[in-house]
């Protein structure tokens, strides 16, 4: 059902930006990009919602296919960014955090994609 998919999706993209918007606080100075892309990916990611409810398929595919490559970003940035924090730069720490977090959002979110999308076809 791609009602509750899209509900999914657009909760993502709130989280998003909200985790964008959290990393630029927490270092206005050096974030800027963490307030650039949770804001675009976290505005995509609503629009994709918004449109997987207006009953649009390919919203929800491309939402799938979007959160799938923001997995892989997230992943590597996690694995450096941890890597950082262990090499003692606790400067790290929150964007460490942080990206863990959307990692984990992005892992919870792909298999609900692909299930409200199964249920569709």
């Amino acid at each position: 059902m791609l009602s509750t998919t899209g509900k999914q999706i657009i909760a993502y993209g709130a989280f998003l930006i909200l985790a964008g918007l959290t990393g630029f606080l927490s270092n206005p100075e050096k974030a800027k990009t963490a307030l650039m892309s949770g804001g675009l990916f976290g505005g995509l990611s609503m629009l994709w919602g918004w449109l997987s409810l207006q009953g649009k398929r390919w919203a929800a595919q491309t939402a799938l296919v979007m959160t799938g490559l923001l997995t892989l970003v997230f992943g590597w940035r996690a694995f450096a960014g941890w890597q950082q924090v262990a090499a003692g730069n606790s400067d790290k720490l929150v964007a460490a955090l942080l990206i863990s977090s959307m990692l984990a959002a992005s892992l919870v979110l792909l298999p609900l994609i692909w299930r409200g999308l199964r249920r569709t076809a």
